[in-house]
């Protein structure tokens, strides 16, 4: 898809989706030559909260008032090409989307941030703490492998690569784009309903994703990052990337992963403490899938602010 650069969703269809009221106010914000919307609540240390696919912002509306009230600064930021973000016509390889997430730490006017991401999120969360260590306080991520697990779990485990089989799907041209709007975005539904565990997602909320995904251009940003994911996977700024991600996380991390989580599997995830050279802390919950901060919010919310709040994250 050809899109102007600097193309963005100000007042076009979309708007109120991105903007959804709550007890948070919305702004934008300029970082990495793109402008980002973001969603925030709180006075205190800055967390920033980094969302995944098939999602935007919103998926961290319980986290952003409970943080709130725990004391911090919580921040729920759109990616690139997501929600009410600029869609531009590149800039989706994880390098970039990380240089993205620290600009708006910068851009928010913070020395520093906890680092929040879930999926995709968490890709680029993993990345950002490699490439920008002095600019992560904490690291915690959520239903996904350091970057170097994933490619070896996606391309040696089978299991896996039959679960990610949507990654493979969305290396066609054109189709997946089509696919994940067709019928009022009926694929995002089914992949979330899909990918949690019993507690299934209550109907609203997946018609609030459904919407998201159908403001103009985003499917096609949405499945870019995905894209270069795979396709990089032989070429030399693939391998560059792959052997940047050697460097050691150097800050106190938080895995949290969804013991049912059907899209990535547990053992998928396991081994990624060895890229971090600080204190890590395991938690699974148990009979949660693959979105826990939406499945049982405040179980995952008490988790990450007392993991916040501790001085000795390494017990």
């Amino acid at each position: 898809m050809n899109l102007p650069a600097g193309s963005r969703n100000p007042a076009g269809k979309g708007t109120s989706v991105a903007r959804l009221e709550g007890p948070w106010t919305h702004r934008d914000v300029a970082a990495n030559g793109a402008r980002f919307h973001i969603a925030e609540a709180g006075d205190g240390p800055l967390v920033l909260l980094l969302h995944g696919f098939p999602q935007f912002w919103w998926t961290w509306r319980h986290q952003l008032t409970a943080l709130a009230e725990a004391g911090f600064r919580a921040v729920a930021m759109d990616l690139r090409g997501v929600g009410g973000s600029d869609r531009t016509p590149r800039g989706y390889d994880p390098g970039n989307l990380a240089l993205d997430v620290t600009g708006v730490i910068r851009s928010l006017g913070e020395p520093d941030a906890a680092l929040v991401g879930h999926d995709l999120g968490g890709y680029l969360a993993w990345t950002a703490a490699a490439m920008r260590p002095k600019l992560i306080r904490r690291l915690a991520v959520c239903s996904m492998p350091h970057p170097r697990r994933w490619r070896t779990a996606m391309l040696t485990d089978l299991r896996q690569s039959k679960s990610g089989g949507y990654i493979w799907g969305f290396q066609r041209p054109w189709l997946p784009e089509r696919q994940l709007v067709a019928d009022d975005a009926e694929m995002v539904g089914k992949l979330i309903r899909e990918w949690s565990g019993p507690r299934l997602p209550d109907e609203h909320d997946v018609s609030v994703y459904r919407r998201a995904m159908q403001i103009p251009s985003t499917a096609h940003c949405a499945v870019e990052p995905y894209r270069w994911m795979v396709r990089s996977m032989a070429r030399p700024d693939g391998i560059q990337f792959n052997r940047r991600m050697k460097r050691p996380v150097r800050v106190p991390t938080l895995q949290l992963h969804g013991s049912l989580d059907p899209a990535v599997g547990s053992r998928s995830v396991a081994g990624s403490g060895e890229f971090v050279e600080a204190p890590y802390r395991w938690r699974l919950f148990d009979g949660l899938g693959h979105f826990p901060h939406e499945e049982d919010p405040a179980a995952f919310s008490t988790e990450l602010i007392n993991w916040l709040k501790d001085p000795e994250p390494d017990r």
